[in-house]
């Protein structure tokens, strides 16, 4: 029985023997396949470093281009104040001239007109017949009408005076 015993010892070993071998061909096909996933993972991460790195510089430049565009536009925004406050100081101005005139035009119209001397004058020759004006349509055109009321009287008044001091 011992021959038999042995040869059962001997084949149980070697079958344990196959399955060992065969159990660490596995294992090292898996831990050969991890190292490759290893690498992978090494590779990965070290791209992912590379791209983390550009995209802080790349912030680094939008953060710097944010801050240009805020000073040119703050820079624009207190200019364009400033041109907002000159054009209503103009245009509260010119309101204020075209009120003087319109009361001079008032004020005029309101003083008779002084009779000059007749002066001598020669036959007048047949002129052509003028046409009306036609009152402007505008918004403005009752400031228009007025200005040009101011500018016709201070030219009858001008030409008053050289008659005057002709004669």
């Amino acid at each position: 029985m011992s021959l038999f015993v042995t040869l059962a010892a001997d084949i149980l070993v070697a079958v344990l023997l196959a399955v060992t071998i065969v159990s660490s061909l596995r294992l090292s096909r898996r831990i050969s396949q991890l190292k490759g996933d290893e690498a992978a993972l090494r590779q990965t991460i070290g791209d992912l470093m590379v791209a983390t790195g550009t995209a802080e510089r790349a912030i680094a430049g939008l953060r710097a281009a944010i801050d240009d565009g805020d000073r040119t536009l703050t820079t624009r925004i207190e200019a364009a104040s400033a041109r907002s406050a000159e054009l209503a100081a103009q245009v509260a101005a010119g309101e204020t001239v075209v009120a003087r005139i319109g009361a001079i035009v008032a004020q005029m119209r309101a003083t008779p007109v002084r009779a000059e001397p007749p002066a001598p004058r020669p036959v007048p020759e047949p002129e052509a017949p003028v046409a009306p004006r036609a009152e402007p349509v505008s918004p403005n055109g009752e400031r228009l009408g007025a200005a040009a009321a101011a500018a016709l009287a201070m030219s009858e008044r001008a030409l008053a005076r050289v008659r005057a001091r002709a004669a």
